[in-house]
């Protein structure tokens, strides 16, 4: 297994504890509901669709902060990788559940963000590589390979990530105008909003 590099920042100074304290208020904000959620609640019964959100988005909030100080290589990525595609397969069924338009579309925001977790994830050392990070060496926001050359990021790269940057500031967008236009649980609307513009602001810098 490579090995776990602690971050040197490369992202300008103010940005990787902004968005830690960002994804830890996102992740806080659903912990706290999903606590509430489950009181008095029999162990053995399964997740509702609100709480499979809440689940999906702790752990979200948890691997943003993660690439925020650290980049993870091989199985320790891969793994990673594998339980935002388990959580997409769980929110799916969610979308028939779902009542009326609004939350049908909340519903694929949450997949799209899972999805641009999955990029994320996968594509990092690509993104990067303009640093001299690359090819799963060093760290994604500060150390690079001892030696690396930089290279220039691919233009089927660039082009990807500039669809879920867009899809990221869309969720943002979709999600502050549900916070102001819905009279309930408007604390968590804004929470993914905040949770999807923080992600299209990592994908931005790791791509600069």
């Amino acid at each position: 297994m490579e090995p776990v590099v602690l971050a040197r920042v490369v992202l300008e100074t103010p940005w990787v504890p902004v968005l830690t304290i960002v994804f830890l208020l996102t992740g806080l904000v659903c912990v706290g509901d999903l606590v509430i959620r489950r009181r008095g609640v029999p162990r053995d019964q399964a997740f509702s669709d609100a709480e499979l959100i809440d689940i999906n988005h702790c752990v979200m909030s948890a691997a943003m902060i993660l690439m925020a100080w650290l980049m993870v290589h091989g199985p320790v990525a891969w793994a990673q990788v594998a339980i935002f595609g388990i959580l997409v397969l769980a929110l799916l069924p969610g979308y028939g559940r779902a009542r009326g338009r609004p939350e049908r579309v909340d519903v694929l925001g949450h997949v799209t963000q899972n999805l641009a977790m999955i990029w994320m994830l996968a594509a990092m050392p690509t993104l990067m590589s303009e640093l001299g990070v690359g090819g799963g060496s060093g760290h994604a926001h500060g150390v690079a390979a001892a030696g690396a050359e930089p290279t220039p990021t691919p233009a089927w790269a660039d082009m990807t990530n500039v669809v879920f940057v867009a899809l990221s500031t869309a969720g943002a967008l979709w999600w502050l105008y549900r916070a102001v236009t819905t009279s309930g649980h408007r604390l968590h609307l804004l929470s993914y909003g905040v949770m999807s513009a923080g992600m299209a602001t990592m994908l931005l810098l790791m791509n600069v």
